[in-house]
């Protein structure tokens, strides 16, 4: 272990050099990987249709290629989960990731092409290997196991020669060989489809284990480390693991979950974020102190942005990385190696960063409160939410929001759900510092709580400890990238709760 160990250190210093690259001339590499993916793609359907085989210049493409979203291009998708070649990408595609961004029971078939498993996932996660012993080069993570918590996957019966299945699923189905070496459960334990036996047999096989790491979406981590302390009766992860040094995060801001790591470890650990969805491997938080995501632009992905002002538009302008500016929310949209052609990815973020570009994401496109003018996006509820539990010594555990529409005489305000792991002995005063912080955050939301004329003080339901993984389970979403939506402009995920736990308000 401690030669493979030096070896890949070895290996993943030499592509410091090529991040500093793109960190540096980031134009230049976005603008000639854009001309090598319209190269790429001239001779599939999409190409020949678009012309793509004359366009010269970014204008060019964005004139002819329209911004498509999910439904405008799943028709071609279904045709290659079919078996037709040279659709969007040229070739067969084997692979493709189920995606369900929120609990919504639609789901999404995303190409993924041997290119962007190469040169896009797995070439993230060497970069995230690389930053990391960049910035801590007395690391000993090779020395133990990486914990990797997934989906599973599927054969596609609409063409048996493909599969489908959750992006970390088809990730780790293809992983090489030293990767599969240095992680932890084992590929038939990992893929398993069953979460709840899953998560048993995981918890059995690495309390064994020296863990030193784990790459997971936070909800589904916290689950299996409660899991480890019940069967352990211990009072903290070190005393299982004791050389653990690094929780790699992503699918769901960290904030509401920074207290809940903190009792897990108390004597400290790494945090590192990364930016990884089935469309590809957008970014990494490549320093230990800041927060922000380095913008991955060597990665077969070409970004573009879409004002805010612009997103309800039929035919939206959109911006290159050379037009963005600080702290204004964008909406991502994207063109890759696996055929997504300015394909509006359904995210948005916002830059801290131009040189170099890094990046924060603040929320989902259709994730977001705006019943009253509001404009409430989850990054804005995720600080409230931190912020509250701070104040209060409460840790929440997971939580939903929605409006409640005007009635009769009552005005509107916003419902909330929170579960708790360590509730406030006081649920007013958590409410009035969430209202408190959201007035202080968001400046629409301050104007219509204004002496009450458009938004009432927000009601929050406290509920049991279990209630959103019972939810989830009820809706078959356990595990995998499943996570439950923060924000909806409608009430159906709500008001779904509050049926699954009779409408019961506990300490409220």
């Amino acid at each position: 272990m401690k030669l493979l160990n030096s070896i890949l250190k070895a290996s993943l210093k030499k592509r410091i050099n090529e991040i500093n690259h793109f960190r540096n001339n980031p134009i230049e590499v976005q603008s000639g990987l854009l001309k090598r993916l319209i190269e790429s793609g001239r001779n599939t359907e999409f190409g020949k249709k678009h012309e793509f085989s004359s366009i010269k210049t970014l204008q060019e493409y964005q004139n002819r290629v329209p911004v498509s979203s999910y439904e405008e291009l799943f028709p071609y998708i279904e045709r290659m989960m079919q078996g037709e070649h040279h659709v969007l990408w040229p070739g067969k595609m084997k692979w493709f990731s189920k995606s369900s961004g929120t609990t919504n029971a639609k789901s999404k078939f995303i190409p993924v092409s041997n290119e962007s498993l190469q040169n896009c996932h797995y070439k993230g996660g060497k970069d995230l290997l690389s930053l990391y012993f960049n910035n801590n080069p007395e690391s000993k993570l090779f020395e133990g196991k990486g914990l990797a918590l997934g989906g599973s996957y599927t054969i596609n019966e609409k063409h048996k020669n493909s599969f489908f299945g959750d992006i970390s699923a088809v990730i780790m189905a293809n992983l090489p060989g030293w990767a599969q070496y240095v992680r932890t459960p084992d590929i038939k334990t990992a893929l398993m489809n069953e979460w709840e036996s899953k998560l048993e047999r995981i918890s059995n096989i690495t309390l064994k284990q020296n863990v030193t790491n784990i790459s997971c979406v936070p909800t589904w981590t916290v689950v299996l480390l409660q899991k480890l302390l019940e069967k352990t009766k211990l009072q903290n992860i070190h005393e299982i693991w004791p050389d653990f040094e690094v929780f790699f995060h992503g699918g769901v801001a960290f904030t509401p979950y920074k207290e809940i790591f903190q009792k897990f470890f108390p004597l400290g650990i790494n945090y590192i974020e990364t930016y990884n969805a089935s469309e590809g491997f957008f970014g990494i938080q490549d320093t230990l102190n800041e927060d922000s995501l380095l913008l991955l632009l060597d990665y077969g992905i070409y970004f573009e942005f879409i004002p805010m002002d612009e997103i309800e538009n039929e035919f939206p302008s959109t911006l290159s990385l050379s037009e963005v500016e600080l702290n204004k929310n964008y909406a991502l949209v994207i063109t890759t190696n696996a055929g997504l052609w300015r394909y509006k990815i359904g995210d948005t973020v916002r830059f801290t960063s131009l040189s170099p570009f890094k990046i924060k994401v603040s929320g989902r496109t259709k994730h977001f409160i705006n019943a009253f003018g509001e404009e409430l996006i989850i990054e804005n509820a995720e600080n409230a939410i931190a912020y509250a539990s701070n104040q209060t010594g409460s840790i929440v555990n997971n939580f939903t929001a929605a409006p409640k529409y005007f009635k009769g005489k009552e005005k509107g305000s916003h419902e909330w759900v929170i579960e708790f792991l360590t509730p406030p002995t006081d649920i007013v005063k958590f409410t009035h510092l969430l209202d408190q912080k959201l007035k202080e955050i968001n400046s629409d939301y301050e104007a219509k709580r204004y002496k009450e004329l458009a938004l009432q003080m927000p009601h929050v339901h406290q509920v049991a400890e279990g209630t959103f993984y019972n939810w989830m389970k009820t809706k078959g979403k356990l595990g995998g990238q499943n996570k439950v939506p923060r924000l909806s402009n409608s009430r159906e995920y709500l008001d779904d709760i509050l049926q699954v736990v009779g409408f019961l308000e506990l300490n409220h």
